[in-house]
């Protein structure tokens, strides 16, 4: 029983359980605080759909050896130009989604070929150069969101009609359209159900996707460069697929994140996009070495679950307490940054 016990704490990790815990410890405090803990695990639910493609892209650089993908920001950009497009040409809902989706996926497909070619000209510094290109590109891309000739008056700005807004809203019939897609009331939790078919369904394609020859090429690319190119596998080829199947992921996050979210974020949202991803990934007991998407899926319910629930507790503590002024927006800097911090000097996945 005893090494049953050592065995499970081994494979699940002391910093997961040290999580659960304290997740568990705010709970039991909300609901003596009399916070409503059915609308805050609902909550928890909608930004584990929301944010799970982002940490999966993350999962095929991982395997493939090129390490964690800090330009994730360009695959959401991807996904912002074929949201906007759709805006711009007045379609929504199913078809709206759709056609994001497909200008958003063959972009990424070309975005990520390039970005594959240049991080293979710069082995052994993919995520410092992945850091520099994303940040590059979504400063790049704010003169784009300003020039470009859009021309929907409900997307520009109202002075001088030019422009696109920084927030754009997603019409009623595309806003939250995959959330609801067959969503239901369980013991008071709303379960987006759609969000999380999605989210399931590509997880279960990347597995399958991993059993096939070119997956199995990526994990012995990642595993052992020397003995993959000693059996005929072109290393340089799978590294740049790995790198265009993440962009094509965080493409199709980014459309997902939107209508779940109802709005279009421009110019900086996407900036710190990728930070939250590799937190959840490393903080679910991935490392450089080792990645498997249950810690892709892990990870993404702790950290989102973790940064939902905290605020709302803490913010409910000091009310109660006398304290004046209204901390949230500080608590969620100091956590998620504390969480991200704590996630990347990890080593190891321990």
């Amino acid at each position: 029983m005893k090494k049953t016990l050592l065995s499970l704490i081994s494979t699940i990790g002391i910093p997961r359980i040290i999580i659960a815990g304290f997740l568990t410890f705010l709970l039991i405090t909300a609901f003596v605080l009399g916070v409503d803990v059915n609308r805050l695990l609902s909550d928890s639910l909608v930004r584990i759909g929301r944010n799970g493609l982002f940490v999966l892209a993350l999962l095929p650089t991982l395997k493939a050896g090129v390490g964690l993908n800090f330009g994730l920001s360009l695959g959401a950009i991807c996904g912002l130009i074929g949201l906007v497009l759709g805006l711009e040409l007045g379609i929504t809902g199913i078809n709206h989604i759709l056609l994001a989706l497909v200008i958003g996926v063959l972009l990424a497909v070309i975005i990520g070929y390039i970005y594959g070619v240049l991080l293979n000209q710069t082995k052994g510094q993919e995520m410092m150069v992945g850091n520099y290109i994303g940040f590059a590109t979504v400063s790049l891309m704010c003169t784009f969101w300003l020039l470009a000739p859009f021309r929907n008056p409900t997307l520009v700005w109202a002075i001088g009609g030019r422009g696109l807004r920084t927030t754009l809203v997603l019409p009623g019939e595309t806003s939250q359209i995959i959330d609801n897609f067959l969503s239901f009331s369980f013991f008071g939790l709303n379960i987006p159900t759609g969000t999380f078919v999605l989210f399931f369904l590509s997880c279960l394609l990347l597995y399958f996707f991993f059993k096939t020859r070119s997956g199995l090429s990526m994990v012995a690319v990642g595993s052992n460069p020397v003995f993959a190119r000693a059996s005929g596998i072109k290393e340089n080829t799978i590294r740049i697929q790995s790198v265009v199947l993440s962009t094509v992921l965080a493409a199709f996050g980014m459309i997902i994140f939107a209508q779940s979210f109802g709005f279009v974020q421009l110019y900086m949202a996407p900036l710190m996009l990728p930070f939250p991803a590799i937190a959840c990934i490393l903080i679910g007991g991935a490392s450089l070495r080792k990645a498997t998407l249950l810690h892709v899926i892990i990870g993404t319910a702790l950290f989102q679950t973790l940064l939902t629930i905290t605020l709302p507790v803490v913010t409910q503590v000091v009310a109660i307490s006398g304290e004046a002024g209204d901390i949230t927006e500080v608590l969620r800097v100091i956590i998620s940054n504390g969480l991200i911090l704590y996630a990347l000097t990890r080593k190891g996945g321990d």
